[in-house]
């Protein structure tokens, strides 16, 4: 994997959110599932900035680090290679806040 993707998984026995920013997109993960973010931007070094809270992981991806230059171009993929979309196993009834997914 280049440094152009990150892998996230969850090994906690409870759904994870993994919360994209800054267009505030979430993909829910089951225990033991695992998701890749992608930089769709060709020829860029892209960092991923990550963020932990109960229940969440949230990921800003930068181009060269510089937090100026955000990467708005990305993917989230599946571990067969499927994009997924937003919303991406969503527990019925979530609730959210201004800075994300409440996790009770």
């Amino acid at each position: 994997m280049n440094r152009s993707s990150m892998p996230v998984e969850n090994q906690g026995d409870i759904e994870l959110c993994l919360f994209i920013e800054p267009y505030c997109e979430d993909y829910w993960m089951k225990p033991g599932e695992a998701l890749t973010v992608r930089s769709e931007a060709e020829g860029i070094d892209v960092w991923f900035d990550t963020y932990v809270s109960k229940g969440c992981v949230t990921v800003w991806l930068y181009e060269d680090g510089d937090p100026h230059k955000i990467v708005g171009d990305y993917a989230v993929l599946d571990a067969s290679g499927n994009r997924l979309e937003s919303g991406h196993q969503r527990p019925q009834g979530q609730r959210w806040s201004a800075a994300g997914p409440i996790i009770d």
